[in-house]
């Protein structure tokens, strides 16, 4: 009989709920427990884990690998698929395989390319996968001239920050004067012109931004299933159109993705979005964890995070055809119980270095506008 498997999802966002249920409903019937750990007490995902415990705040990176040691030998934990402090764990991977615990996250090096959006950009373009005409600014000077070299060439500018997850930070420019037709209905993504310039002359400190065209839809985010050994065993494209949502097999938007993957060490789950330029797909964002809509494969008879976490404890799903592709969909909100008790505060271990601030929750899509963050 196959043994009981441990899995750790870590200050994660809301849609991974549906990531645990998946888990618990593995094809084998396998029996899986699973550890969550939060900084909000409200957290969907605490309620939905068999073990639940609050963060410690304030941790560095290397104080939050320390920690993350602690909870897996604590938690005799098989999996650990990390979301806060990605980069920091990872370079600690042969740290957490002595420990027991399989990492479900990619190599050092493929985190670093991907979590720059310029730098993703310009490994992305050297290998021929088409990116977007883009700007890197940091002074009001600069992003004057990317703006007026975009809109001389007929597109609509856009900015958000060279770093950052999902959509925070995106704003789509506009010369359109303030007026109270700004102010009826709920907010946009649009902002003047003259304000940020104006707002950039006032900072302090230079700004790190991307200035980019608006690219329009269809966006295809693709997810993909990488082994160790840099072979895709899993690509479906997942399309957006305004709300009507589908899937996609079609090689324009999973060779690319294919190509990535596999050629930047894009191990176990990343999500890979792209969106039209003119009349091709360009890529838009690389995402080295999990996509919150991964459990929508379910619709094409995918359990994704269950061969993901096969992958990881070493045992091979090979070459996962989607049986079939479900039918177009729109997505709509749901409940979800909170625990009825506060969970545990967890204190941080004793060898914990000073401590930073440490990043908000959030895993809100990188689109052409802003989508809210998850609760």
């Amino acid at each position: 009989m196959a043994s009981r498997v441990r899995v750790w999802l870590n200050r994660t966002y809301a849609e991974n709920v549906f990531f645990m249920d998946q888990l618990r409903r593995n094809p084998g019937d396998r029996a899986v427990e699973i550890h969550a750990t939060h900084g909000d007490a409200d957290s969907p995902v605490l309620a939905a884990a068999d073990t639940a415990e609050l963060e410690p705040e304030g941790l560095s990176p290397a104080a939050y690998v320390e920690y993350a040691l602690d909870q897996c030998v604590r938690r005799g934990i098989d999996v650990f698929v990390p979301r806060l402090h990605q980069a920091a764990i990872v370079a600690h991977r042969a740290d957490f395989r002595a420990a027991g615990t399989a990492l479900l996250a990619p190599t050092p090096e493929a985190v670093a390319v991907f979590e720059d959006k310029a730098t993703a950009y310009e490994a992305a373009s050297a290998v021929g996968v088409p990116v977007p005409p883009w700007w890197r600014v940091r002074t009001a000077d600069e992003l004057m001239c990317a703006v007026e070299e975009l809109e001389a060439a007929g597109e609509r500018a856009c900015f958000k920050p060279a770093s950052g997850a999902g959509g925070v930070g995106f704003r789509m420019i506009t010369r359109a004067p303030f007026s109270l037709t700004h102010l009826s209905g709920f907010p946009g993504p649009y902002v003047q012109l003259d304000l940020v310039v104006e707002a950039l002359r006032r900072a302090e400190e230079p700004v790190d931004w991307l200035v980019m065209p608006r690219l329009e839809q269809p966006e295809v985010s693709v997810d993909c299933l990488t082994g160790p050994d840099n072979r895709v065993r899993l690509a479906v494209g997942r399309t957006k159109n305004g709300r009507r949502r589908g899937f996609t097999l079609r090689e324009r938007w999973l060779a690319p993705a294919r190509l990535l993957a596999e050629g930047f060490g894009l191990h176990y789950l990343s999500n890979i979005q792209f969106r039209m330029h003119g009349d091709r797909p360009v890529l838009m964002d690389v995402n080295t964890r999990p996509a919150g809509g991964l459990h929508q494969l379910s619709l094409c008879g995918v359990n994704a995070p269950w061969a993901a976490v096969r992958l990881a404890l070493g045992e091979d799903p090979g070459v996962i055809e989607p049986p079939f592709l479900g039918q177009d969909y729109t997505v709509v909100s749901a409940p979800r119980t909170l625990r009825p008790v506060s969970v545990p505060q967890q204190r941080a271990p004793e060898t914990a270095l000073p401590a930073v601030p440490a990043p908000a929750d959030g895993a809100a899509r990188e689109a052409g506008a802003p989508a809210a963050a998850p609760a």
